[in-house]
């Protein structure tokens, strides 16, 4: 055995990639219950829209090893691992309307948006 000895710290708590505001947790507690199945609102980003990209949304029973899971008093969002520079120190609202019923992002790595709402410009967080 050799005569060096290695010790753990404990690691410090990261932050969180995402948080969720009350009413936002609220929804996806249940969309999560009317889907007992299903174990967290996955979010991640895909190209498309006018302005490039677009937030995209599913109920997942997975977890991958690149995912990002985050949970807010059995509110689970698991975090496309492709999105998660993206999405860095972004709050998600849930916003109900008389027109519309919808999660919004505020996001500080989005630098544009299309004039309807359902499109963004994010660049990659830096300095992380």
């Amino acid at each position: 055995m050799s005569d060096l000895q290695t010790t753990t710290r404990p690691r410090r708590p990261r932050p969180s990639v995402v948080t969720l505001t009350p009413t936002a947790a609220d929804r996806v507690r249940e969309l999560l219950a009317a889907n007992p199945d299903k174990i967290g609102l996955k979010i991640g980003i895909k190209n498309g829209g006018c302005a490039g990209q677009e937030y995209v949304f599913s109920l997942t029973d997975l977890v991958s090893s690149f995912d990002e899971a985050v949970d807010f008093d059995g509110a689970r969002i698991v975090i496309d691992g492709k999105a998660i520079l993206y999405l860095i120190g972004s709050e998600i609202d849930w916003e109900v309307t008389p027109l519309a019923s919808k999660f919004v992002f505020r996001n500080p790595n989005q630098t544009d948006a299309c004039g309807c709402g359902e499109s963004v410009t994010i660049t990659p967080a830096t300095g992380v």
